[in-house]
């Protein structure tokens, strides 16, 4: 009997993924690190802590998890207790990509709608407290599911794989802490995210129509501010886009279903939710590789760095090569 077709698409999409992603968010916190973008220190704050959850999630659920499940089956990785701490590692990392999405989608709806707050909220050392406090929040909220698995079984007194307990299968308590946990993530972050943007789209009509008709006499000339406005628009719209994309069908399944076969221990399972869940992963998974790739695609400056970057090391690959190449010369005239 061969595997359905979703599991054949895991084996080549997930390791995909992981070459991918860790490369293009690591590409993404050193040049945002840099601080050359033209972004502001509020910004790129923001968008460092989403590279950085980002590749946390790519590494512990992409790489730790699925693909290990898959091909290697290390076996360090199946004791309970560090299969317990990469699915908590997971949810903290998801919570904050989520969460640092809705902060940044925050901001700019601030900064664009709310002058007066600009100031006291818009700054570098308020993104760093809220960055902080998200990341503390989301590791107390991740603190019962310590409790949620146990071991399989027992080995020479080494506990194996991790497996729901009853309590998490059959408490009434459990299941209303699952179903307020898929409602803080994803749902109310995809909701907030639609609010902000909406309330920020509305503003900018208004505030259009108005400038418009102020400067109806000056037609010809360009508006700076109306420009670099544009600009943040296009990076906000296109990561909340990007976000509320991806996570749709996810959303759409938590909702609904819970979540059938998360191990992998059957891979011939091919119920119609389960491909629903399985594509909801895959590309919920696929929204933490994507921002390095707006950023490209939007921010020129960021463009620029990115060649710089490679030319560096292109450079210094070439430097290498002739050096390598002189030692061999003069290892042989000694010779």
């Amino acid at each position: 009997m061969g595997y359905p077709v979703i599991y054949q698409i895991d084996l080549i999409f997930y390791p995909v993924l992981a070459a991918v992603g860790i490369p293009v968010n690591l590409v993404a916190i050193v040049i945002l690190a840099r601080g050359k973008c033209g972004l502001s220190k509020c910004i790129t704050r923001y968008l460092i802590a989403m590279a950085v959850a980002d590749l946390t999630v790519v590494i512990v659920d992409v790489v730790l998890h699925r693909i290990n499940n898959m091909y290697f089956l290390l076996n360090y990785l199946f004791l309970t207790p560090v299969c317990i701490l990469n699915f908590v590692i997971y949810i903290v990392a998801v919570d904050c990509s989520v969460w640092f999405t809705v902060a940044f989608t925050f901001d700019r709806f601030v900064t664009i709608c709310c002058q007066k707050l600009q100031s006291k909220f818009c700054t570098e050392r308020r993104a760093t407290v809220v960055i902080a406090t998200i990341f503390v929040v989301s590791c107390v909220r991740s603190i019962p599911f310590y409790f949620a698995d146990e071991a399989a079984y027992i080995i020479d007194n080494l506990p194996w794989h991790c497996v729901p307990t009853a309590a998490y299968l059959t408490s009434p308590l459990w299941k209303t802490y699952e179903w307020i946990d898929s409602i803080i993530t994803p749902l109310l972050p995809f909701c907030l995210i639609l609010l902000f943007n909406a309330l920020t789209v509305k503003h900018i009509v208004a505030a259009n129509k108005v400038r418009k008709h102020l400067r109806q006499s000056n037609e010809n000339h360009k508006d700076p501010e109306m420009k670099n406005r544009k600009k943040s628009l296009i990076l906000l719209f296109t990561i909340s886009t990007n976000f509320i994309l991806l996570w749709m069908t996810y959303v759409v399944h938590s909702v609904n279903w819970p979540v059938m076969n998360f191990n992998y221990t059957d891979k011939y399972y091919s119920n119609s939710i389960y491909i629903t869940q399985q594509v909801g992963f895959m590309l919920q998974l696929l929204c933490s590789c994507t921002n390095t790739c707006i950023y490209g695609l939007t921010q020129r400056k960021f463009r620029v760095e990115l060649k710089n970057g490679i030319n560096y090391l292109l450079t210094l690959n070439g430097k290498i090569c002739k050096q390598n190449r002189k030692s061999i010369n003069l290892m042989e005239l000694h010779v």
